[in-house]
Parts: C-alpha cells; sequence; structure tokens
C-alpha cells in the first residue's frame, strides 16, 4: 500500500537515497545495502553507544564467526524448526556449513568451551554481529527486511533465581536507549505459539518461561498484550513494537528466558554445593538490528537526526573567501573537541543555497567580515530548528555544542550561560 503525506515524506528509503545514507545495487543483490558514508557514521555512532551502554551495564563483548557446520544448527533445534528461513548448506569438502541465522548457538558453545562457577553468574555476553536470513523478494524493502542482518545481540547465562531480574534489567536497558535516541514504543508483546507453528514440543519449558516472562512485565509495571503466534521456535519472548509514520507495527527488541538450548548444549554451572547445575539463558536485543533501527530513526526523525548522532554536526559557513581562514581555524576547533564538522565555502554557491542545503545539519555557523574580525573570532549562529542565538565566540560554541553531544539530548541550545561561563 503506498504511503501518503507524511508518511511518504519520511520514508527511509526515500531519504536514505537523497541523503546519501544508504543504497542497493543489482550486483549486489536484493536485500543486501551498502552504506554510504553518512550513513556509516550514523551506524557506527548507533554501534559505539550500544557497546558502551552494554559496557556500563555488566556485558563482556565477544566475536564469533558468521559461518557454522550444519550440525551445529541440528542441535540447536533452527535447522528442524527454522530452516525455511535459512540459506542452503555449503559443501567445504566432507562437511557442510550454513550461513548462521541466529548468533545464539555461538555464544551456547563459547560459554561451554570454559568451566563456570556459580559465583561468576550472571555471565552476560554481548555481539553485535551478523547473520543471514533468506527472506523472500517479494518483502525486501530498504533497511528494514534484508537478508544480511547485524544484531545486537546478548545472552545472559544466569541461575534461575537470577532469571527474572536479569530480563528485567534488560527490559530497563531498552528504555533507556529508547529515551536518548528518540524512540518511542507503542505496546509491548508477550509473544506465545500458535496453533500449526514449527515449535519445540516441550509444554512444561513453555509453561515455564512464560509464567517467569509474565512476572517480569508485571513487576516492571509494563502494560502489555498476549499475542499468540509471534513466538521463537524455542520458547515465548517479550517484543517491543514501534510503529513507522504509516502505523505499521514492527518488533525492534526482545528480551527472552530460554531453557531449550541450556538443555540442547548440555551448559552447566558448578553450584555451591560442587555439583553440576543447568544455567537459564536469557536473550536479549536493545535495539535489534542495527538496519532496521537506522531505518526506524530516519522515519522517526525525518532525517533531523539528534545532534549526537548527526552525521554532520556543524557546518562552517564563510560569507566569502576573505572568511576561509577563520573559518578553517573554527573548523580545526571542532575536530579537535572531536565534533564532526565540515567548511562549506563559498565555491559551493551563494549563502543561502547553502544554508539551504545544510538543512538537516543540527548546528550552522555563519563568519562574515565582522565575524572573522572579532577578537578570539566569532560565529553567527544558525540552529536546525530556525533559532538564531546570535554571534557567539568560536570556542564557546564548540564547548556547548560538545555539551549537547554528550548529554544526548534532543534540545540543541540550553538558551543559558555556558557552565562554567560567567553570565
Amino acid at each position: 500500500m503506498a504511503r501518503t503525506g507524511g508518511a511518504a515524506m519520511h520514508d527511509h528509503r526515500r531519504l536514505g537515497r537523497e541523503l546519501d545514507l544508504f543504497d542497493t545495487d543489482p550486483l549486489m543483490g536484493a536485500g543486501l545495502p551498502y552504506w554510504l558514508p553518512d550513513g556509516a557514521v550514523v551506524r557506527h555512532v548507533l554501534e559505539e553507544y550500544i557497546r558502551e551502554a552494554e559496557r556500563q551495564a555488566g556485558y563482556r563483548h565477544v566475536y564469533s564467526p558468521v559461518l557454522g557446520k550444519r550440525e551445529l544448527y541440528e542441535i540447536s533445534g533452527h535447522w528442524d524448526h527454522y530452516s525455511d528461513d535459512m540459506f542452503p548448506p555449503m559443501k567445504l569438502g566432507a562437511e557442510e556449513v550454513v550461513l548462521r541465522p541466529s548468533l545464539c548457538p555461538h555464544h551456547a558453545l563459547i560459554y561451554r568451551s570454559r568451566s563456570h562457577s556459580y559465583r561468576e553468574l550472571p555471565f552476560r555476553m554481548a555481539e553485535l554481529g551478523g547473520m543471514y536470513r533468506s527472506e523472500l523478494s517479494g518483502v525486501l524493502g530498504g533497511l528494514t527486511r534484508v537478508r544480511a542482518i547485524h544484531l545486537n545481540d546478548a545472552h545472559i547465562f544466569c541461575t534461575l533465581d537470577q532469571a527474572v531480574e536479569e530480563a528485567r534489567a534488560a527490559l530497563d536497558l531498552i528504555a533507556r536507549a529508547y529515551a536518548d535516541l528518540g524512540i518511542q514504543a507503542v505496546r509491548h508483546r508477550l509473544s506465545l505459539p500458535g496453533e500449526g507453528g514449527k515449535y519445540v514440543a516441550d509444554p512444561k519449558l513453555w509453561q515455564r518461561a512464560t509464567t517467569l516472562l509474565r512476572e517480569v512485565l508485571d513487576g516492571s509495571g509494563i502494560p502489555y498484550e498476549a499475542a499468540e503466534g509471534e513466538a521463537a521456535f524455542y520458547g515465548p519472548k517479550i517484543d517491543v513494537q514501534i510503529a513507522d509514520p504509516s502505523g505499521r507495527e514492527a518488533t525492534l527488541s526482545t528480551v527472552q528466558i530460554d531453557f531449550h538450548q541450556p538443555e540442547r548444549f548440555d551448559l552447566h554451572y558448578i553450584g555451591s554445593d560442587g555439583a553440576k547445575h543447568r544455567p537459564v539463558m536469557v536473550h536479549r536485543s536493545i535495539i535489534g538490528s542495527v538496519e532496521r533501527a537506522v531505518a526506524h530513526l530516519i522515519e522517526q526523525h525525518g532525517g533531523a537526526f539528534p545532534a549526537w548522532l548527526a552525521p554532520v554536526q556543524l557546518l562552517i559557513l564563510p560569507v566569502s573567501e576573505a572568511q576561509v581562514e577563520a573559518a578553517q581555524k573554527l573548523l580545526r576547533r571542532a575536530l579537535d573537541a572531536g565534533l564532526r564538522a565540515e567548511l562549506a565555502g563559498p565555491e559551493l554557491g551563494t549563502l543561502g543555497a547553502r544554508v539551504r542545503a545544510a538543512r538537516l545539519v543540527p548546528y550552522q555557523a555563519v563568519i562574515g567580515e565582522r565575524e572573522a574580525e572579532a577578537d578570539g573570532g566569532l560565529a553567527a549562529v544558525r540552529l536546525r530548528d530556525g533559532r538564531r542565538p546570535g554571534a557567539v565566540p568560536g570556542a564557546e560554541l564548540v564547548a556547548r555544542i560538545a555539551a549537547r553531544v554528550t548529554a544526548r539530548g534532543s534540545e540543541l541550545w540550553d538558551g543559558g550561560p555556558l557552565a562554567g561561563r560567567p553570565a
């Protein structure tokens, strides 16, 4: 169904190409987008934000290969229950290897590779890793349905007594990330099995996991709806739903409590009694796939990303060639402060044309004759929202922008004196 009005204006496929964020090429293949420099900046900043948030929450990061032997996915249950969505096996000598459709089996093997004591639990393992889904051509679109996915995934190996609190903490982490990113969840869903689906046949496992997830949601005070037919093949899950400008829903973030994988891979830890015990595996993803998260951010903000995510945070505009040297000094100051800044000189057109071309850049600094000749150098500030705070010393401008970027807020300018600077 075609989009209309504002929804069409914010279609991430159109904006992604117009703003040089991403594109596709038939020689690369359908559902395999590539990232252009500005889009790569957004993706990189988002990935670094997630890794740091996870690090602060006690996660340890790993890397695992995108290939695995077919036997691995037979053990995990993916081959029996999920093979329709997997790419065919590839022959390597006498072995068959598969592009992974999930990171879970790899993380189970990493956990199993070392002995673990109850004192080490919960053990929180995270990875921003690639995986591949054999999506049908008819459902592919932009960044929301792709065949090469980069998933913000994590698995927490813990005791049964720790599972509810770990899952609840994962929901809190998701909520904090949404606040920083300007994402709004439209609802939370408890996804349960439905009739006719390919699910693991273990009623006790399903009941146990469902009871714990209800406890997580009820304890968090989050309203939710139960939805049959939306569960993973191995267990129920909490889905955090978002909506595009047309109101169409999609799942961005998930939390699951899993008893199936630990049993299939014979995972264990040594308890206080010296005996082996089976851990619980909590799956969680803060932003789901990077592709879907960026697609939603493009549409949510219409390409006008929060300052901390914007590909270019500050554009410096000398009015004429006479002010280029002053503009270059401000550019150097901004770059040294870690800002993503660029200079758009008069060779690119009139000042008005350059201002219009940079309408989505959060901050513009115009340097005319008066600003260039002022002691210490000034810049006439223009904000993306149309405000003009006036002429500001270059050092103060850079410090203000850096403070807003660090705060990750949506407000571009606080209007008050710079912290630590007399009013």
